[in-house]
């Protein structure tokens, strides 16, 4: 956490990024705070940190982009950690081979006061456990618009 997180940040999105075999990520900025704070700006930086990367790996590997200019291509390595600036544009290219790529991506933010009160202090997410859904009840004499 030393080496990947930086001082001068004060809000952060970690997310676990699994990709298989035909998995591919297409060119994109991070913003994954933007469903709290729809004006937010890009990360200051991210960070990513290569977790698993089976032995028989092909592709895969990060390319970044500033104003549609490659200016990097890195391989992925088991417990490599890569910082890039934010605000660079980013893919993975495809995977081919057998296992699972794992990597930890951190988005680290540099927000405004107003901005972080937007945003909750802990909040886990995910796409693979959903919860289930319950439909809320009326509350017994309370307002017909107030739900619990």
């Amino acid at each position: 956490m030393e080496k990947a997180l930086q001082p001068d940040c004060n809000a952060f999105y970690l997310n676990p990024l699994l990709l298989q075999a035909g998995s591919r990520v297409d060119p994109h900025i991070d913003r994954s705070l933007r469903s709290y704070c729809k004006t937010i700006e890009p990360p200051a930086m991210v960070s990513v940190l290569y977790v698993a990367v089976p032995a028989d790996l092909v592709g895969g590997e990060l390319l970044l982009q500033s104003r549609q200019r490659q200016v990097g291509k890195l391989r992925p390595q088991p417990n490599l950690l890569v910082l890039f600036q934010g605000d660079l544009t980013h893919s993975i290219c495809a995977v081919a081979g057998t296992g699972l790529r794992l990597s930890l991506v951190c988005e680290q933010y540099r927000l405004e006061e107003a901005e972080l009160e937007e945003i909750p202090e802990l909040t886990l997410e995910s796409r693979a456990i959903r919860p289930e859904r319950r439909k809320p009840k009326k509350a017994k004499n309370a307002n017909p618009s107030l739900l619990v």
